[in-house]
Order: C-alpha cells, then sequence, then structure tokens
C-alpha cells in the first residue's frame, strides 16, 4: 500500500523541487550580476597606485567626481540626453509599429519578421554596417543625397550629429525587439472588449486610448525599465565608432569609466562611475515603475 504524504511533508518536497530548479539561476546571477556589483562598490572605494598597490580612500573618488571633474559632468548630461531622447522614441515606435502589425493584412507575418531581424545582430556588427553607410566621403547615405543634388553630411563626424546618429542606430537595432513584447501585449487583449466599446459608439482612437494603451500599461512599464538599463549601458557604438568624440559629444558614462579604467589606468574613478550609473539607473527605473503602475487586470 503507497504511503500518503501528510501536507507538511508534501509541502517540504515541493520546496526541495522549486529550491533545485531556482538555485543554479541564483547561482549565475550571483557570480556574473551580484558578485561584479559588489566588487566595483569596493573598488570605487580604493585608488589604485602606478606600482598596482591599493589604498583605502573612502568616498574621495566620489568626491572628486562630483566637485572636480568637469569630464564626469559632461559625460553625465550627454547620458541623460541620450536616454531622454531614446527610451520615448523607442516605445513609441515598438508600440507604432505593432499596432500595424496587428492585423490580418496580407504579409504581416514576413514584416513582422522583417522589423525583428535586425535585433538578431550583435551591436557591434550593427556599428560597422552604419559606420560604413554613413561614411562623409564614401558612405551610401551621401550617395543618395548628392543623386538628389542634397547636400552631403558629416554624421559621426560632426558634434552636432554623432548622437543623433548613435540614437538612430539603437532605435534601428532595439525597436524591432520591442515590438514583438507590444504584440505579444495586443494579442492578449480580448476582443470581447473591443466589441463592447462598439456596440458603446466608441470610435478607433477612443479605443485606442481608452482601451489598448492603458491595457497595455504594464507591458510598457516593462519595455521603458528595461530599455533605461539597456540604454544608460550603451557601450559598443560609441567605442567603435567615436571613441567619445567628436569633442566629446558621445561621450556617455559606460564609455568613460572604461576610459577611465583602461586607458587611463584609473580603477578607482572607473569604478565610482560604473556604481554612480548603476544608481541612476535604479532610481528612474524605481520612478518609472511609479509612474506606470497599474492597479487593474486583464
Amino acid at each position: 500500500m503507497p504511503l500518503r504524504l501528510t501536507g507538511d511533508e508534501k509541502m517540504f518536497r515541493e520546496t526541495k523541487s522549486g529550491l533545485a530548479f531556482v538555485l543554479p539561476a541564483f547561482a549565475l546571477l550571483l557570480t556574473f550580476k551580484l558578485w561584479p556589483i559588489g566588487v566595483s562598490i569596493v573598488e570605487s572605494l580604493m585608488h589604485t597606485g602606478i606600482t598596482g598597490t591599493r589604498t583605502f580612500v573612502g568616498l574621495e573618488n566620489y568626491a572628486y567626481l562630483f566637485k572636480a571633474d568637469p569630464v564626469f559632468w559632461s559625460s553625465f548630461k550627454i547620458t541623460l540626453v541620450y536616454s531622454l531622447i531614446i527610451n520615448p522614441l523607442i516605445v513609441l515606435i515598438a508600440l507604432g509599429l505593432a499596432l500595424l502589425l496587428n492585423t490580418g493584412m496580407k504579409f504581416v507575418k514576413f514584416f513582422r519578421t522583417l522589423y525583428f531581424l535586425p535585433s538578431a545582430i550583435s551591436y557591434a556588427v550593427v556599428a560597422v554596417i552604419w559606420g560604413v553607410i554613413f561614411d562623409p566621403y564614401y558612405g551610401l547615405a551621401n550617395s543618395f543625397l548628392r543623386f538628389f543634388n542634397l547636400k552631403p553630411q558629416p554624421y559621426f563626424s560632426s558634434p552636432n550629429q554623432a548622437l543623433l546618429c548613435i540614437v538612430f542606430l539603437v532605435l534601428w537595432r532595439s525597436v524591432g525587439y520591442w515590438m514583438m513584447f507590444y504584440l505579444a501585449g495586443l494579442q492578449g487583449i480580448s476582443e470581447e472588449i473591443y466589441e463592447a466599446a462598439s456596440i458603446d459608439g466608441a470610435g478607433r482612437m477612443q479605443k485606442l486610448w481608452r482601451i489598448t494603451i492603458p491595457l497595455l500599461k504594464r507591458t510598457t512599464a516593462f519595455i521603458l525599465i528595461s530599455n533605461t538599463a539597456f540604454n544608460f549601458l550603451t557601450f559598443a557604438p560609441v567605442y567603435i565608432l567615436t571613441n567619445g568624440g567628436p569633442q566629446g559629444s558621445t561621450n556617455l558614462l559606460m564609455y568613460e569609466s572604461f576610459k577611465s579604467a583602461f586607458v587611463n589606468l584609473d580603477m578607482g574613478r572607473a569604478s565610482a562611475i560604473s556604481t554612480i550609473l548603476l544608481l541612476i539607473i535604479f532610481l528612474i527605473s524605481m520612478i518609472e515603475l511609479k509612474l506606470t503602475k497599474t492597479s487593474f487586470e486583464y
């Protein structure tokens, strides 16, 4: 006769099974996320001399950044401007594409695949591709402009255009990826809700503003918060195409941290910048989460 488990024994076995699945993921998270963050925080409190000797200096690295480092503040402003431009654009364009492709029109699967494909390409390859296209002398973009008798543009060579070119590059690469999340959210909204709204006389725009956008609030929160982290950490396009230039116009905080660590060999300053960047991402994400909080289910 098989033994019957008591409620406590059953719960214990289920807990053990759950832990068996969770622990490997937690170990990877600890190894590749939490441990490096801890090391970065500790390193930000140290100063490494030319001979490699490390000295505890407390908050001196942070004090120097905030009080006597104009390069840091310039990089901070550029990163903030970049984030304020790129994050809303990704949300708006991804939502727009999802609305257009959430229909029964012909070739819709082809266009979904077409828009998603750039996200399968690494940022390094994307940077090289657009670096060639936006070459001010032999690039495809200026060839088109010359064909239509328009003035060629400097693109990445101009301090006024370089950051916008980085924005365009990141948009091209990532919009299709986030579009898929919106498509999943749209397809999770019941058609009965729209049918009921139509019976009540709601038009297309009313359905969009009163039903679709509110019911996509959680999807929007996820996309916005994820993009905040990803875009504040943009590095590859800057490293490959501009090296923070021209005239520091694309010197994002992530690149400034890299430069401080591996060019100037100042690990304390680099770790302090990384820690500040982490705190900025956390604070902005909390604000975004609060603003996009929803109190309903569907």
